[in-house]
C-alpha cells in the first residue's frame, strides 16, 4: 500500500469511528428526546453518504457530505469532532483557497457547537478546536506544495534526461556518420580527374547519407541503432567499422551469444562514439573493434594508432560528448569506462558491462 493510499484509509476510518463514537455518546445522554429520530437517520445518511463517494471525492460529494453533517451538529454538538477527517479530505480535494476557506467555517462551527455543550464560554474549547484546525492546515498545506515541487523536479529531471540522451545519440551515431560523408566528399573532390575513382567516393557517401537519414528517424523515436534493426550484435559492429570513415577491423573473442537489448544498443554506440573521436581527433590511420564475451561479462575494447595523448591531460573528445556519453552509457548498466592512452602511442577504449547486473 503506498503512502497516500494508507493516509486515505486512515482517514476514512477515523471518520466513522468518530461519527460511530459521537452517535452512541448522543443516544447515551439523549435516548427518548424528540430530536433521536432525526440524528439517527442523519447519522446513516452521513455515512452512506461519506462511504459511497470515498472512491470519487468529488468536490460535488464533499458538498454532500458537509451539509448532513453541518445540519447534524446543529442538532447534535457531539458530532463536531468529526469534523477532523473532513478537514484532511477538504484539504486534499479542494484547490488551496476554498480549502482554506472550508477549514475556517468549519472550526468555527466546532467551537460554536463545543461551547454548546459547555453551557458557556470555555477558553479550552474554543482554543484546541482552532489550533488543531490550524496545524492540520499547514501539515496537508506544506505536504501539497512539496508535492508539486517534487513533481516539477522530476518533470526537470526527464527533461534533462531526454537532452542528454538525444545528445549522446547525436554525437554518437550522426556525428560520426556526417564525419565519414565528409571525408568521402572530400575524397571524390580530389579524385575528379579520376571518374570511377570519384564516383565510387560519392555512392558510399550516399550510402552514408541514407544510414544517417534513418538513424536520425530511430534516434527520434528512442530506438536501438538501425545497426540492428536485422542483425546479430557482430554484425552491427561491422557495419559501424565500414563506415567509420577510416580502416577498422572487428574481431570477436569467445562464443557470441544474443546480449539485452540495451546492451547492445550501448556497445553500438560506445563503437560509434570511440571511431568517431579516432577519427576527428586522434588523426587516427586505423583501428581495431575487438567484442570479447566473458562469462559475467562483456568487454568492447577499439583501438586505434593515433597520436594519444598523456592520460594526465584532458583527453580528446572529452570536452565534447564524445568520452562523457560513452562512460555515462557503460554505468547506466553498472559497468565501467577505461582509457588507455600515451603520447605517439594510440588510444585504447575499454567499456566493461557485467552481464548478470544488465537491465
Amino acid at each position: 500500500m503506498t503512502d497516500a493510499r494508507w493516509l486515505a484509509a486512515a482517514m476514512h476510518s477515523a471518520f466513522f469511528l468518530l461519527v460511530l463514537a459521537s452517535a452512541i455518546r448522543y443516544l447515551t445522554r439523549h435516548e427518548g428526546t424528540s430530536l433521536a429520530p432525526w440524528v439517527i437517520t442523519l447519522t446513516a445518511a452521513l455515512v452512506v453518504a461519506y462511504g459511497v463517494g470515498i472512491r470519487s471525492q468529488s468536490r460535488l460529494w464533499l458538498i454532500a457530505v458537509l451539509a448532513i453533517w453541518v445540519v447534524l451538529v446543529v442538532l447534535a454538538p457531539s458530532f463536531a469532532w468529526s469534523a477532523i477527517p473532513l478537514f484532511v479530505t477538504g484539504l486534499r480535494t479542494l484547490p488551496t483557497g476554498p480549502a482554506l476557506g472550508l477549514v475556517g467555517v468549519v472550526t468555527a462551527l466546532v467551537v460554536v457547537s463545543q461551547n454548546r455543550l459547555a453551557d458557556g464560554f470555555d477558553p479550552n474549547l474554543t482554543i484546541v478546536p482552532i489550533a488543531i484546525a490550524v496545524v492540520t492546515a499547514a501539515v496537508i498545506t506544506f505536504m501539497r506544495r512539496q508535492t508539486v515541487r517534487l513533481r516539477e523536479s522530476e518533470r526537470r529531471a526527464g527533461v534533462l534526461a531526454e537532452r542528454h540522451r538525444v545528445s549522446r545519440d547525436i554525437h554518437d551515431a550522426l556525428a560520426q556518420g556526417l564525419s565519414s560523408q565528409a571525408m568521402l566528399l572530400q575524397a571524390a573532390d580530389q579524385a575528379w580527374d579520376r571518374p570511377e575513382l570519384a564516383r565510387e567516393h560519392l555512392r558510399s557517401a550516399l550510402r552514408v547519407g541514407a544510414g544517417n537519414l534513418s538513424e536520425a528517424r530511430r534516434l527520434v523515436q528512442d530506438l536501438a541503432p538501425a545497426d540492428l534493426a536485422d542483425a546479430t550484435l557482430d554484425e552491427a559492429l561491422r557495419a559501424v567499422a565500414g563506415r567509420a570513415g577510416l580502416p577498422a577491423e572487428v574481431r570477436v573473442d569467445g562464443t557470441s551469444r544474443q546480449l539485452p537489448e540495451r546492451v547492445q544498443s550501448a556497445l553500438v554506440r560506445i563503437a560509434q562514439g570511440a571511431l568517431a573521436n579516432a577519427l576527428e581527433h586522434a588523426d587516427a590511420g586505423r583501428a581495431v573493434v575487438t567484442l570479447t564475451y566473458l562469462d559475467d561479462q562483456v568487454v568492447l575494447d577499439v583501438a586505434d594508432d593515433g597520436r594519444g595523448f598523456a592520460l594526465k591531460e584532458q583527453p580528446p573528445g572529452e570536452r565534447g560528448h564524445g568520452l562523457p556519453a560513452m562512460r555515462a552509457r557503460a554505468q547506466q548498466l553498472g559497468g565501467r569506462l577505461t582509457v588507455e592512452s600515451a603520447p605517439g602511442q594510440g588510444t585504447v577504449i575499454s567499456a566493461a558491462i557485467p552481464l548478470e547486473t544488465a537491465p
